[in-house]
């Protein structure tokens, strides 16, 4: 092994360089309090970022994806890509390998979340945060995890919020990311986007995927995301907040989304 100044200098030099200088045929990176830089930036490596505490939105080709407390996010080489939070900590591990299996999963950005195996085997994995060589059991057990993320992902879609291409429905989703506790008028969205309520709904759904409701779903439920990490209200506070008008019908809501129960962090 490496001894510690010979690795601390190796770490001076890929930070230099950039992740693509690693050595390594896998590296991990796991901390606390997360500060990842804001600007877009890509790189050869594959990437696996799972999201321990708090959550993080990754802004990659028009998209955005929210990757909340016990998810992972797969990022395949050479994709432009940069992170925002408002979360108080943001707690992850990256994984960064340099190659993948020849398989159509790894081509693609998943975002899902971790059962109960992958998760110990990433806190296991832990043990060789910012190890910059390889050794056997490392390779090995990294491989492993590389492996099997196609058997673990049961991807939620939902996690996605879409961007629109067309430029008309711009004003149309500002509208709704500051308005989302009130359901909006078609009318005023119509009026907003200068076209009829008919040509919207059908423009709206060809550009997102989703229809204008559920799209205001999908906001007001990643709202709530962030008001429950802040760990200052309760589910009925937030569901106030985001416009329902009871905690079930705000719980039925966010299981549909996040395909869980939500829970006030303690």
């Amino acid at each position: 092994m490496l001894n510690d100044k010979k690795n601390q200098q190796l770490l001076e030099n890929w930070k230099e360089k950039g992740v693509d200088a690693i050595p390594s045929e896998s590296y991990i990176w796991y901390e606390d309090n997360w500060a990842h830089d804001k600007y877009e930036h890509s790189h050869q490596r594959y990437q696996l970022t799972y999201v321990e505490d708090g959550y993080q939105y990754f802004h990659i080709n028009k998209q955005i994806f929210l990757v909340p407390q016990n998810h992972v996010i797969w990022i395949p080489s050479n994709l432009s890509h940069r992170t925002t939070s408002q979360a108080k900590t943001v707690n992850l591990m990256i994984i960064l390998f340099k190659t993948t299996p020849d398989q159509t999963f790894y081509k693609d950005i998943h975002v899902f979340p971790a059962p109960a195996v992958l998760k110990e085997m990433l806190l296991y994995a832990a043990k060789w945060n910012q190890q910059l060589f390889d050794e056997e059991e490392h390779t090995v057990f990294l491989r492993a995890i590389l492996q099997s993320l196609p058997y673990f992902c049961e991807e939620n879609q939902f996690l996605k919020i879409p961007v629109p291409i067309d430029q008309r429905l711009t004003p149309v989703c500002n509208y709704i990311n500051v308005n989302y506790r009130y359901t909006s008028d078609t009318d005023t969205l119509a009026h907003l986007a200068n076209m009829s309520v008919r040509s919207l709904q059908r423009i709206f759904k060809q550009q997102t995927g989703i229809t204008i409701q559920k799209y205001t779903q999908l906001i007001r439920i990643l709202k709530s995301i962030e008001l429950i990490d802040t760990g200052q209200y309760t589910l009925t506070q937030i569901a106030t907040m985001i416009g329902y008008k009871s905690l079930s019908a705000f719980t039925s809501s966010y299981q549909s989304i996040m395909l869980s129960r939500p829970n006030v962090k303690k």
